[in-house]
């Protein structure tokens, strides 16, 4: 692959995974404040917890896409190492969030153990980033 194909692929790839984060970061803001001045009087303490928590993960992992696309760009050698960790990172919020909002408004028991899943999903992306990091240090930049 030429060097302006990669540069070419990476640009795109940045862009599309900054989207991402930002979504995900939109979508935590308004799902946060939704749950805090329209569900809690719906809500009991147990639920407005869950939902809580899977917002907060949302925001973490959402600023983690953001600071890992930047990666992407910025080390595009490394762009499948990079990837790993984004699409853990983005499965990781649909199935942790996602199973823990859907289980505060639902309360389908069996969405609960889709959520280690989802964790599990953080935990590879987290790992796969350290290991990763790694390597930039034998990359000719």
């Amino acid at each position: 692959m030429t060097k302006d194909v990669l540069l070419k692929n990476s640009l795109e790839g940045f862009v599309n995974w900054l989207q991402v984060g930002a979504f995900l970061l939109f979508l935590a803001v308004a799902l946060g404040a939704f749950g805090a001045h329209g569900l809690e009087k719906v809500f009991d303490a147990k639920q407005l917890d869950v939902w809580q928590k899977a917002v907060n993960y949302m925001v973490i992992h959402g600023l983690a896409i953001l600071f890992v696309s930047g990666l992407l760009w910025k080390f595009s050698q490394l762009s499948r190492d990079w990837k790993i960790a984004l699409w853990s990172f983005l499965l990781g919020v649909l199935l942790f969030s996602g199973s823990l909002i859907l289980w505060a408004l639902t309360a389908i028991k069996w969405l609960v153990f889709l959520t280690p899943i989802g964790g599990s999903l953080f935990l590879l992306g987290w790992v796969w980033l350290f290991f990763s990091a790694k390597k930039i240090t034998n990359l000719e930049v």
